[in-house]
C-alpha cells in the first residue's frame, strides 16, 4: 500500500473514532501519546479533557458522528466517559495510562497504541455490565470503609502504586471498622463490622490486585465482598491471595453475588472506580445488564 493510500485508509476508519485524553494521568505526561497518535492517525479527533462537565460536553457534542469513544486514562476517566455511552450503541475502547489500571486490565486493553487501533479499525465490540451506587455509574470496583479512606488520601499524594501502598498501611492500623445494616431479610445475618466493603463488578481493583477473583462483568451479578478486620498476622496470607487470585470466603472474608441491594453504612467516603466520592446512607445498589458497548 503506498504511503498516501495508507494515510486515506486510516482517515477513512478514524473519521468515526475520539480520543478523550486526562492530562492528570500518566504523571501528566500525555504528549508522548498525543505525538504518537498524530504520527499514525491522520488529522485525529482528541480533545485534552480541563473538566469532567467539559469531557461530557465534547461527548454529546459529537455524539452522532463518532462511533467509537477512546478514553486515555485510569478508572476514572473511562467512567467518566462510559457513563455517556451506557444504553447506546457507542463503543468504549481504551489507552490505559492511570495508577492503577485495572479496569482496563480486564478488558485486555494495553499500552499499545498500534494494538489499539488495529482493534479500532476491526471494530468487535461486546457488551458488558455496569452497576450504580445510589445511581452513580461504576463499571470496575466501588467500595467503602477501608478503601473509601484510602482513595481520600492516596488523593492527597503525587498517586502511584508505592503511595497507594504507603497510604494502605498507615491507614490499615488506625482505621476503625465500619457498621453495615442490611435492609432485606435475606442478608441480615451479615449485618455487622467490616473493615471494607467492596462492590465488584470485575475482579480487580488494578495493579493486579485480585479483590473478587470470581467476578464476571457479563453475569448481571456483582461480587459483593466484606471484608473484616484481620489481626496482623493475617495481612500476610490476605495479601498473597489477593495477588494470587485466591482469595476466597473464610472466617474474614464473605462474597454475596447480588443483581441489587440496600443497606445503611456509617460512613459516607465511598471511592467508585478509585475515585473519592461521598455517598449518603441509605445505600442502593444496582446491576445494569450488558449495558456498555467495549471494543474487544
Amino acid at each position: 500500500m503506498l504511503p498516501d493510500q495508507e494515510a486515506f485508509f486510516n482517515f477513512a476508519v478514524m473519521e468515526k473514532v475520539a480520543f478523550i485524553i486526562n492530562p492528570f494521568s500518566a504523571k501528566k505526561n500525555y504528549q508522548p501519546f498525543l505525538n504518537e497518535l498524530k504520527a499514525k492517525v491522520n488529522n485525529p479527533l482528541y480533545y485534552v479533557s480541563e473538566s469532567i462537565p467539559g469531557t461530557d460536553e465534547f461527548i454529546q457534542s459529537h455524539f452522532e458522528e463518532v462511533d467509537i469513544f477512546v478514553a486515555i486514562g485510569g478508572d476514572g476517566t473511562i467512567s467518566t466517559v462510559a457513563k455517556n455511552l451506557i444504553n447506546t450503541e457507542k463503543i468504549l475502547a481504551i489507552f490505559p495510562a492511570g495508577s492503577g489500571n485495572g479496569f482496563s486490565n480486564e478488558t485486555q486493553f494495553s499500552k499499545n497504541l498500534d494494538e489499539l487501533l488495529e482493534k479500532i479499525k476491526i471494530k468487535n465490540s461486546r457488551k458488558i455490565d455496569t452497576f450504580t451506587v445510589n445511581d452513580r455509574l461504576s463499571i470496575n470496583v466501588s467500595g467503602t470503609g477501608f478503601d473509601g479512606k484510602v482513595v481520600k488520601e492516596f488523593e492527597k499524594t503525587s498517586r502511584g502504586f508505592k503511595n497507594y501502598i504507603k497510604v494502605s498501611l498507615k491507614t490499615f492500623f488506625n482505621y476503625k471498622p465500619i457498621k453495615v445494616k442490611f435492609f432485606d431479610e435475606e442478608y441480615q445475618q451479615y449485618n455487622g463490622r467490616y473493615l471494607m466493603m467492596n462492590i465488584a463488578n470485575t475482579r480487580q481493583f488494578g495493579n493486579n490486585a485480585y479483590i473478587a477473583p470470581k467476578a464476571s462483568k457479563s453475569d448481571g451479578l456483582v461480587d459483593m465482598v466484606l471484608v473484616k478486620k484481620f489481626p496482623l498476622t493475617y495481612s500476610a496470607l490476605f495479601a498473597f491471595r489477593m495477588f494470587t487470585k485466591r482469595l476466597k470466603d473464610d472466617e474474614y472474608v464473605t462474597y454475596l453475588p447480588v443483581s441489587e441491594i440496600s443497606f445503611k453504612v456509617n460512613t459516607k467516603n465511598w471511592h467508585l472506580d478509585g475515585e473519592f466520592n461521598k455517598i449518603k446512607s441509605p445505600v442502593h445498589v444496582k446491576v445494569q445488564p450488558a449495558s456498555l458497548s467495549i471494543l474487544v
